[in-house]
């Protein structure tokens, strides 16, 4: 699953694919609620730049560092996804055709 950033499309990448047997499935557009690392880009943005007036780039790195550090320290692994979610147990016959 990856978004629909450039690259992911490239012949070369879909070439690769297609050896490999892997099928690419791409979010929607404007659902950036549905790619973890959005999530990720969010939570970085808000812990070190959201209010801030850093003297200097040095400094401003520092602080998105120190954050990083910290989130590896206290990360968990993603587990448990919609557990209920009907996506993982449909009691629905998918819609094709």
């Amino acid at each position: 699953m990856c978004d629909n950033y450039g690259p992911h499309g490239k012949a070369e990448v879909r070439t690769w694919c297609a050896a490999n047997d892997i099928e690419l499935v791409y979010t929607p557009t404007n659902a950036p609620w549905l790619n973890w690392i959005e999530r990720e880009f969010t939570a970085v943005h808000c812990f070190t730049l959201d209010g801030s007036d850093y003297p200097s780039h040095a400094a401003q790195e520092a602080a998105i560092a120190g954050y990083l550090r910290w989130r590896n320290r206290h990360c968990h692994p993603k587990r448990h996804f919609a557990v209920n979610s009907k996506i993982r147990h449909p009691d629905y016959l998918p819609n094709v055709a």
